[in-house]
C-alpha cells in the first residue's frame, strides 16, 4: 500500500494515508481506539478488487488536527471534509470499533456519501444489562486479554507490534497513550454520544460483523445495532475477539465481500 500525507480543510488537518488499489466503489477503512492498521493483510486483500483508502484519524499516530474536534458531530463532519478532498462522490465505509462508531454517524449525517455500511464491533452505543468495561483504566496485558479470543498467539502479537510501529518499552507505552487519549475524546467515560437517536437516519444497507469472543464489546450490542438500522444484517465470526478481521482473515474479508 502506498502512504501519503492529506491535508484536509485547507491544513487544519494533516492526516497520514494508506491507499491500495483501484477500480469499483471506492472503501474507506476506518480503525478502531488503538490505531491505524497500515499495511493490513485483509484491506490488501480488500484492494485485489477495487481501491482501498485507509486514514489515521487525526490525533492519532502522526496525524494532526484532533484540537479542532469538539465531539463526535466534527468528527462526522471531518470525514466529509476528508472523502471530498479526496475527491470521492461516494464510498462503501468498513468502520471497525471506534471507527465502526464514525462510520455509523457518518452514514446518518452525510447518507449520500455513503453506498454501503460495515460495522465492525462498534462502539456507540450502550446497555445498562451489558455494560462495556472502561477500558482507559485497564493495564496493556488486561486490554490485551479482553480483546482477543487468543491473546497469545502470534497474530495477536504481530498485530500489537504494528499499532506501536514496530517499538517498545517507554516509546510503545507514549504511543498507546497518545492514541487512547485521542480516543477518550468520544468514548469516556461510556461511548454513548447520542447515536442511537440518529441511525434511523441510515440509509445505506449495513452489514454489522462482531466476534463471538468479543470481551470488550459484548455480540449482543452487534444485534442492537442491527435492530436499530433498518435492513441490517448481523454476522457473528467463531473464534474470534474484538479484531476478527486479524483473527480470522479469511472469513471477515469473505463477509465483507460478499456484502459489498
Amino acid at each position: 500500500m502506498a502512504t501519503s500525507e492529506v491535508s484536509v480543510a485547507n491544513g487544519a488537518f494533516k492526516v497520514k494515508v494508506w491507499t491500495a488499489g483501484s477500480g469499483g466503489t471506492p472503501l474507506l477503512y476506518l480503525h478502531g481506539f488503538d490505531g491505524s492498521v497500515g499495511e493490513a493483510s485483509f484491506l490488501q486483500r480488500l484492494a485485489e478488487t477495487r481501491q482501498v483508502i485507509a486514514p489515521e484519524h487525526p490525533g492519532f499516530g502522526t496525524s494532526t488536527g484532533i484540537e479542532r474536534i469538539d465531539d463526535i458531530i466534527d468528527m462526522a463532519l471531518y470525514y466529509r471534509q476528508f472523502v471530498e478532498t479526496m475527491g470521492l462522490a461516494q464510498v462503501d465505509i468498513v468502520g471497525h470499533s471506534l471507527g465502526g462508531m464514525f462510520a455509523a454517524e457518518i452514514a446518518a449525517l452525510s447518507p449520500y456519501l455513503v453506498r454501503k455500511l460495515v460495522l465492525v464491533a462498534p462502539f456507540g452505543l450502550w446497555l445498562d444489562e451489558n455494560q462495556i468495561p472502561d477500558l482507559f483504566i485497564m493495564s496493556p496485558t488486561a486490554l490485551q486479554r479482553n480483546t482477543w479470543h487468543e491473546p497469545e498467539s502470534p497474530v495477536a502479537q504481530q498485530v500489537l507490534s504494528n499499532l506501536t510501529a514496530g517499538v517498545s518499552g517507554p516509546a510503545a507505552v507514549v504511543t498507546r497513550a497518545m492514541n487512547l487519549s485521542a480516543a477518550g475524546k468520544f468514548l469516556w467515560p461510556i461511548p454513548d454520544r447520542g447515536l442511537k437517536k440518529r441511525m434511523g437516519l441510515i440509509k445505506a444497507p449495513t452489514q454489522v460483523i462482531v466476534g463471538a469472543s468479543d470481551k470488550l464489546i459484548d455480540p449482543v450490542y452487534g444485534r442492537e445495532f442491527a435492530n436499530r438500522i433498518s435492513g441490517a444484517q448481523v454476522d457473528v465470526v467463531e473464534n474470534a475477539g474484538h479484531l476478527p478481521q486479524f483473527e480470522q482473515e479469511d472469513e471477515f474479508v469473505r463477509l465483507v465481500t460478499k456484502f459489498l
